[in-house]
């Protein structure tokens, strides 16, 4: 054997035994990562399922159900907004059309008293009876000015009430300018959370469901690689033949008993079979690195599906531990803040029901009494005018002022009856107010407070809960891609490693062309080598060289035998 050949022999084995050595590093460490990956993705199923449980609490329930009464409290304040701002236009208006009444009223009650005072010094000139046309004009000019001052007071209460229910009518109006939209945008928003959290709930189940098919998916995935695994040790088996042969080749090892040594066209037939058996053991290895490869990588699609999916669902992002319920814990935030803002622009409102209240109460009594007072000074001037009657021309002047002491007392009793529905109409305005009112009433909306308060606390509870498992799920997440990655580059080396033994099978060739038919005593070596073989695939490359030869293999054919015999069609029964 020429210097030369020896240098590519040697060149030869080294090469093969470095990619031999490479596949037991790789496989062990792909192995290794391969499990630990697999362990991780179920904590994380573990994790996800968590996730799950959470959405599924008592506490979430509660701040679900917090969530719509709050939402549907403030969607009725802010429809309540624009009508009590239209029943305070009324108020006001009816206010104004009542102050004008009242003056009408105040007029006609001053005229009494002038038309008594009239009277009285008419009754003072008359002859006859004097002292009683006196009294009569006396009792007359009491009732007017006691009428008149409550009339009065009825005024300034009026002015009270107008000042009041103006004070309220702007404050409203500013506040339904300012926060009605607000209102509206917050009910909205929390009916929306309210939906969400909803949805949420019954996405989380579909998750819990998404990740135990994919952890089963993952788990036959990592079972197919770990399987696919196997043939690296086969392929090293393989390649530890070749070097064998390939040493076998070169001439017999060092030993105390001599073996037999291969003729020069058997040593080059035998390494044009390591040649062989190389660019089989490359191809069919090639392809389990590639299955290997489509394996890891559909894993990793998977295991990347459910974490992103978990990721979305839950809103941890980039590591982040925050959740959608941040979001809620906000808008209640939010809520609680405005529903503070709504009781306070309420009190101007609450000021003017209860002047309106008071007002009306003071208008019905004094009304009351004018009405009683019109039906005694009417029958004052009847009685007067009648009397005053009998005395003939000398009472004709008394009669005059008697009757119109009269006609006026009718102009008063029918403006106190004009006045009258017009105070219904403000007392109607002011109930239903009041009614819309107590949807507003800081009683009420406090209520809500401790509500808000037990929502916030379970969703902080929740939230708390939540992020602690979105980190664990964005770490192990990490850690499990990290160690698919890792695992397929490492396959993704060593198949670019074993993608160099065809060109060293080349050169064997190159080095082994020319050769003639191996010799009959070159038999034994290449039995020897059949012997070795641990897998059929090798036998069945051997026994296909043999035959481009030429030539049958001695150890190919009683194992045939063999294996026949093993069969010998015999049935037990």
């Amino acid at each position: 054997m020429t210097a030369p050949s020896a240098g590519n022999l040697t060149d030869a084995i080294a090469a093969v035994e470095a990619v031999s050595s490479r596949i037991e590093d790789v496989f062990a460490r792909v192995g290794h990562e391969l499990g630990r990956g697999h362990i991780i993705f179920k904590e994380l199923n573990l994790g996800l399922a968590s996730l799950s449980g959470e959405l599924s609490g008592a506490e979430i329930e509660g701040a679900a159900t917090a969530l719509q009464e709050i939402a549907a409290r403030l969607s009725e304040l802010a429809q309540a907004l624009p009508a009590e701002s239209a029943l305070l236009a009324m108020i006001g208006k009816s206010t104004t059309e009542a102050s004008a009444l009242l003056k009408s009223l105040f007029k006609h009650i001053q005229m009494i008293t002038i038309i008594a005072r009239s009277a009285r010094i008419e009754a003072a000139s008359l002859e006859g009876d004097r002292e009683g046309f006196l009294a009569f004009t006396q009792e007359a000019y009491d009732l007017g000015k006691a009428v008149q001052g409550s009339i009065e007071g009825c005024a300034r209460d009026q002015q009270r009430l107008s000042e009041a229910v103006a004070t309220a009518s702007g404050r409203q109006k500013e506040f339904e300018s300012r926060y009605g939209d607000q209102l509206v945008a917050e009910s909205a928003e929390l009916g929306a959370a309210y939906s969400g959290l909803r949805d949420q709930r019954s996405k989380s189940s579909h998750l819990a469901d998404l990740a135990s098919g994919s952890t089963r998916k993952i788990a036959e995935a990592v079972g197919s690689a770990i399987i696919s695994l196997q043939a690296g040790d086969s392929m090293r088996q393989r390649l530890e033949h070749v070097c064998h042969g390939l040493r076998l080749s070169s001439g017999p090892e060092p030993s105390l008993v001599p073996g037999t040594t291969a003729s020069e066209d058997g040593a080059h037939a035998i390494r044009r079979l390591q040649a062989t058996q190389l660019r089989d053991a490359q191809r069919e290895f090639g392809g389990d690195i590639d299955q290997i490869i489509r394996a890891l990588s559909a894993i990793l699609h998977d295991a990347g599906s459910v974490v992103g999916h978990g990721r979305s669902l839950f809103g941890g992002e980039n590591g982040s531990s925050s959740s959608f319920l941040t979001r809620i814990k906000q808008t209640l935030a939010q809520a609680s803040t405005l529903i503070a803002t709504c009781e306070n622009g309420g009190h101007a409102v609450d000021e003017a029901l209860a002047v309106v209240e008071e007002t009306l109460a003071k208008f019905r009594q004094a009304i009351a009494g004018l009405a009683e007072a019109s039906v005694d000074i009417t029958l004052i001037g009847m009685n007067a005018g009648l009397k005053a009657s009998h005395l003939g021309s000398r009472g004709s002047a008394f009669v005059v002022i008697a009757n119109e002491l009269k006609a006026t007392a009718d102009q008063v009793s029918a403006g106190a009856g004009r006045l009258r529905p017009v105070l219904d109409g403000i007392e109607r305005s002011a109930n239903e107010l009041k009614e819309l009112r107590v949807q507003g009433d800081p009683t009420q909306l406090a209520n809500l407070e401790p509500q808000i308060l037990q929502a916030l606390r379970e969703v902080e509870a929740g939230n708390e809960r939540l992020g602690k498992l979105m980190s664990r799920l964005v770490d192990e997440g990490a850690e499990f891609e990290g160690l698919m990655n890792s695992a397929q580059g490492l396959m993704s080396s060593l198949g670019e490693s074993s993608a160099t033994l065809p060109a060293v099978a080349a050169r064997l060739e190159t080095v082994s062309a020319g050769a003639h038919r191996p010799q009959p005593q070159d038999e034994v070596l290449l039995d020897d080598l059949f012997a070795r073989y641990t897998m059929e695939r090798e036998r069945d490359v051997h026994r296909e060289f043999l035959q481009s030869l030429g030539l049958s293999s001695t150890a190919a054919a009683r194992r045939a035998e063999v294996i026949e015999a093993a069969d010998d069609g015999i049935e037990l029964f």
